[in-house]
């Protein structure tokens, strides 16, 4: 590993050891190609698998992955109405494995996410018999106000370019702190600690994943 990677893997130990302390699994892996192998390879044949709105499971491969194994897959954009969204979303949160990413994780273990719709963050914190977290090293902050203004500030400006939303965060590139039609900050969440433990896997990457 580079020496780069050498600091994120110790920075990643002692988040693991926090994590645990939270309920929840940690794991470290150096690339995403490892990442990915270990979490296709924890996940059973047949599986039903749903995922939300991340461009981290899709930079680290894990969406290729999932498409070419043997698993029952859960779109929630093959939606073309309300209702069959409704339905659709019903059965994601009986799945039997969630993939998403964090929008920042604090070096003591907490998560930090903000949602527009809500969607992935309800079946963060309950529904889905596993969630599983890929989340890049660069999203580690050094507590839950500095993951806050990371998402505000870095996160959301770049998913409202990606989503073309007519945010002030579009145009300006920095938070608004808007209530505006298009606002992607609706919720808020902080995971604490995981009520069931081991329901929620955080697999940190060596790597810039995501926003």
């Amino acid at each position: 590993m580079t020496p780069k990677q050498l600091a994120f893997q110790t920075a990643a130990s002692g988040i693991i050891q926090k994590l645990a302390l939270r309920n929840m699994e940690g794991y470290f892996f150096e690339d995403s190609a490892s990442c990915v192998r270990a979490i296709t390879e924890l996940m059973e044949d047949g599986s039903i698998l749903s995922w939300g709105g991340s461009e981290s499971i899709k930079e680290c491969g894990l969406m290729d992955a999932v498409k070419s194994g043997n698993y029952v897959l859960i779109d929630r954009l093959a939606a073309k109405t309300p209702e069959e969204s409704r339905e659709l979303y019903a059965k994601t949160v009986l799945s039997d494995y969630y993939l998403m990413s964090s929008n920042a994780i604090t070096y003591d273990g907490e998560l930090i996410n903000i949602d527009g719709n809500g969607n992935r963050v309800a079946c963060l914190i309950h529904g889905p018999k596993n969630v599983i977290l890929v989340v890049g090293m660069n999203k580690v902050v050094p507590d839950v106000e500095a993951g806050y203004k990371r998402v505000r500030n870095l996160a959301s400006p770049a998913n409202a370019k990606r989503l073309g939303r007519n945010t002030p965060c579009f145009h300006t590139g920095k938070c608004g702190d808007c209530l505006s039609d298009d606002c992607m900050c609706n919720h808020v969440v902080v995971t604490r600690r995981c009520g069931i433990p081991g329901r929620i896997k955080v697999f940190l990457v060596a790597e810039e994943l995501g926003y």
